[in-house]
This record gives structure tokens, sequence and C-alpha cells, in this order.
């Protein structure tokens, strides 16, 4: 990474910058304070105040460098100096090589790589610690762990609903079409609005945007289960294909498919521009935690999610269970709500403005025509920035594994279960042990990636993750899944491969951080996203087509396959990395 290096070679010298200050001190500084008040005065011909560019305390510690490393100081050794090299006693200046004036102008007007002399030295002035504590300790602490909680109000509801709604639909017809055919519309809407998504966020104050996004998703939660529940009040059908043409299977779908493009909204802002702008510039290692803690933060909802679930159903009828999880989804709204504006105000106000703002002066005009060609213009540059990423085959790893849509605890697995006669207690106990074994990958991740790098413990969760999925397949491949002892061990290695596939989705959403600037990522986080779902719908498409439970495991083989694919994929870049994989992961 070139802001974390370049912040580490400035943090390096220590005793050679402060030497050459020290110098500065002593000689120059005299000067700049002598006076002749019967001479005129001259213009230094370049001073370092430049208020149109950055602060006074930021742009101080640029000169400072400027100094060590190259700048040449007039009149540097006493008053023979000084009369000599300014005229009447005017004031002292610095000549700045215009090889660094250039590159520090440079990077100041460059958006995709802003300077970690503007970003990382304000830090330093806190105190003196060393390089280690710098880059473990976020920019804005205090924000970052309201983050946090805003995401543990956020998730626990969205995870809880999650639970709620396969079951229930799983319940009005014994098919897994309706559930499939769910699944598909709302991944085929997060695939065609990926792109606008990023876009668009960027183009819109991100708190704002952020609470409205929340009750968006909210309102869906309320649509969906009224829908749901007006289901269970009418006569079953008896084809599912009867059940599609409902009118009130349509708004479900609807209300489903906002609530997956907002669910992605908000965590794309989340990982992709909040969590970055808290860590700060330049520290790799506070990033690093504060992915595993928000991973930490969704798995830890996911359980409760379960939990909750299982008892709620184990105890009540499914209609019940609708309602209470409505219940709890708008009692965390406003908490919601309120902690994404703490976190705004703990971190100064940084998200008060989007990230490109409109032109004073332009105009708003509702023309369809060219609404349609920005959009296709913004996907087609989402796609581009995408494919030309220097850690495309971290992304599109991710991207195979989330073809595994039916060995994961998810809606397919849910009905798969329900349908096979599985108690509550079981879904709740295997969608807590899934969500249970990611929480340990977060905390196993940090010590394989100091044994291995980050690189090689990626393919490591990979492979590990093919292997138990390919166990698992065979375990259902041999037609004793009816026995409840090979589907205690069916669903136990399932569990245990998420151990692996947790590990991946920490280290692989850190590379991809970490190979694309910040100015960038949304956008590419978004296409990613959209990517993912296309993976997702075609697997759906897949299981619409197989329509009976009895087709289960057509779509287990092809999960397993292409998670085996991702391996592939992922240990084949590793074995030949390019010149620029070596520049940002040393390996």
């Amino acid at each position: 990474m070139p802001a974390s290096t370049s912040m580490s070679k400035i943090l390096s010298r220590p005793s050679s910058s402060s030497t050459s200050f020290g110098r500065l001190r002593h000689h120059a500084v005299p000067a700049a304070f002598a006076r002749n008040p019967g001479g005129p005065r001259v213009k230094p011909r370049q001073s370092c105040t430049r208020h149109s560019l950055t602060s006074r305390r930021r742009f101080a510690g640029s000169c400072h460098t400027g100094a060590s490393s190259g700048t040449s100081l007039a009149g540097a050794s006493g008053e023979g100096a000084f009369a000599g090299g300014y005229e009447d006693g005017g004031l002292p200046f610095v000549k700045l090589s215009s090889d660094i004036l250039q590159a520090e102008l440079s990077l100041l007007k460059d958006e995709e790589a802003p300077s970690p002399l503007l970003t990382t030295l304000p830090s330093l002035q806190k105190g003196n610690r060393g390089d280690g504590h710098l880059e473990s300790t976020p920019a804005y602490p205090a924000a970052m762990n309201a983050l946090y909680a805003a995401c543990l109000a956020g998730n626990a509801t969205e995870h809880l609903w999650n639970f709620t709604w396969p079951a229930a639909v799983a319940m009005l017809h014994q098919s897994l079409l309706p559930v499939a055919v769910l699944g598909f519309f709302t991944k085929l809407v997060v695939f065609v609005a990926g792109p606008l998504v990023g876009d668009l966020v960027s183009s819109l104050p991100r708190i704002p945007t952020y609470r409205s996004l929340t009750v968006i998703q909210a309102a869906a939660h309320l649509v969906s289960a009224a829908m749901i529940a007006h289901a269970f009040t009418i006569p079953r059908t008896s084809t599912a294909l009867e059940l599609l043409l409902r009118p009130w299977f349509a708004l479900l779908v609807a209300s489903t498919a906002i609530d997956g493009l907002s669910c992605v909204s908000t965590g794309i802002i989340a990982e992709r521009d909040f969590v970055l702008q808290l860590a700060g510039e330049g520290r790799p290692v506070a990033l690093a935690q504060a992915n595993a803690t928000l991973s930490r933060v969704d798995l830890i909802c996911e359980t409760a999610g379960a939990s909750i679930f299982a008892f709620l159903l184990s105890k009540n009828d499914p209609l019940t269970c609708i309602k209470l999880s409505c219940l709890i989804s708008l009692s965390a709204l406003p908490l919601h709500i309120f902690l994404g504006g703490m976190m705004n105000r703990l971190a100064d106000g940084i998200f008060d403005h989007s990230e490109h703002r409109r032109s004073p002066d332009a105009t708003f005009t509702f023309d369809i025509r060219r609404i349609v060609e920005d959009a296709s213009a913004t996907i087609r540059h989402g796609w581009k920035e995408y494919v030309s990423q220097p850690v495309l085959p971290a992304s599109l790893s991710y991207v195979l594994v989330c073809f595994n849509v039916a060995l994961a605890p998810g809606a397919l697995m849910t009905t798969f279960l329900i349908h096979n006669g599985v108690s509550p207690l079981v879904l709740g106990v295997f969608g807590g042990s899934s969500a249970l074994m990611g929480i340990l990958a977060t905390f196993m991740t940090p010590s394989l990636v100091k044994e291995l790098g980050i690189l090689r413990s990626g393919a490591v969760g990979l492979l590990a993750q093919s292997t138990l999925l390919s166990a698992a397949v065979l375990v259902y491949l041999s037609g004793s899944i009816s026995r409840r002892g090979a589907l205690f061990v069916f669903l136990g290695l399932i569990v245990a491969s998420r151990l692996g596939h947790m590990a991946y989705s920490v280290i692989g959403l850190q590379v991809v951080q970490t190979g694309n600037p910040i100015g960038k990522a949304k956008l590419i986080g978004a296409t990613e996203i959209a990517v993912a779902s296309l993976a997702e719908l075609g697997m759906m498409a897949v299981a619409v087509a197989a329509k009976d439970v009895s087709s289960f495991g057509v779509v287990a083989v092809l999960s397993a396959a292409a998670v085996a694919a991702a391996a592939w994929l992922y240990c084949g870049w590793l074995a030949n990395p390019a010149q620029k994989l070596k520049t940002l992961f040393p390996l």
C-alpha cells in the first residue's frame, strides 16, 4: 500500500528529521523574527502558508518533511549568512525543490491517492508514539465504537428477519419454488442496481442516506410481514404455480427485493466508506481490526437471530413469530438512527457532505432518456473499474464462493430442513453454531495471517472450506441423510466449513480494500456485490428449475464445485503473482 509505505518511511527516520529541524530552529528561526524597521521589506519567494490547500498545522508537517529530505535553506549559518541571503532584513524563505513541490501538489489534487503526510501526521502530534501504535489505533476510536453499535442494532433485526421469512414461506407449500423465486428476484434487483447504488451513495450526504435506508428496510419488513400474514389467513393453494400468481405474492417479491437492496446499500456504506474513514489512511492494522470486529458483530447478530427464531418458533405459530419479528425491527429502528448520528458527531462531522458534490449552478431536469443514459454509463464505468482492479482474482474467488447458496445457513437450507421434518431447535442450533464458528474464525485469522501472510491465509481458508463441503456432499449423496446420525454429520461438516468461509471473507475484504484506491471503493464494492448476486442468481435459477426438495442434491453439488473452483483460481493467482501484487502485498 503506497500510503502506509510512505508513512512508515517517514516514521522510521526520526533522528535525521529531528536533527535537520533542530538546525533550522537554531539558525533560521532567529532570522525569521529579525526586523529592520528602517529598511524595505522583501516578500519571500515562496511561502509555506497555503490556506487554500490545507490547514496550517497539516502543511507544517509537509514543510518539515521537505526540509529533512532535500530542501535547501537560504541563510542557514548565522548572521553573516543572513545578511548575504536576505536583503534588508526581509523574511526568510524556504527554497523547495521543484520535484518535491510538484509531487506534493499532485498528491493533493489526486483523489485516488491522498498524501499520507496530510492524513497521518496530525495523529503524530498528539504524542510520541511508535509505528505499531499508530497503525493499530483508529483515527476516531469513539466513532468506530458507535459504528459497531449501529451495525449491531441493524444486523440483529436483519438476521432475525432472514431466519423468519423463509421458514414462514416454506410452510405455505411443500416446494422449493416460492423461496427460490423470492431469492431469484432479490438477487436480480441487486445485480442490476448494484453499480447504481454505489454511485448514488457517493453523490448524497452519507448520514441522511444511511438513515433513510434503515427506514426503507424497516418499511419493507412490515410490508413483507403483512403479505405473509395475509397468506396464512386465506385457503392454501394446491400447486406452487398457483401460489406464485397470487397478487400478495407479487407484493412480497417487490418488498423482499427492496429489503435486499437497502441491506446491500447500508453494507456498502459501512464496509467501504465508514470503516475506512474512521480507521484512517495508512493504518492497516486498525483497518484489519475494524473489519474483524464488524464481522464478529454480524456473526453475533446471526447467532442471536437464529436463537431467537428457534425460541419463537418452538413456542408460537409462524404468524406470531412474524409479528414479533416486526415488533423487534421497529423497536431497534430509532436506536439505529440515533447511533448513526452519534458516530458522525464523534468523528467531527466528516460524513456531513457527499464525496462528489454537484456544482451550485447545476440544474435538475427530469429527462427519462438522460437518466437511462447516465445509468448505463455508470454501470459500464463500474464494470470497467471492477475488471481493471489489481486484485481481481481475489474478488472473483469471493464471487465463486457466493455460488454456495445450498450448503450454507440460508433460505434454501432452511426450507430443505423444514421439509425433512427437522425441529425448530435443530434449526436454531445449526444457524447459531454456524455463526459461532465464524466468530471463532475472526479470532484465529490474525494468528494465521501472522504466520502465513494475508494472501496465503486466504488460500488456507478456501481450501479448508472446499474440503469440508466436498465431504458434506459425499455424505448427502450416500443416501443416508434420512438417518438422524448422518443428518447431524452432514450439518456438522457445513458448520465446520464456515470456519474457512469466514476466514476468507475477512481476508478477502481487506485484500480488496487495500488493492483499490479509496475514491473507487464503493463503486467497485457495489459492482462486486452485483457480480456476487449474479452468481447467487444463477444458483437460484437452478433451484427454481429443480422445484422439488428431492432435487436439492443438484444444487448442493454445484455449490461445492463452485467453492472448489474459487480455491483453484485463488491458488493459481497466488502461485504466479504479478509485480503489482508483490508491491501491494510483499510475499
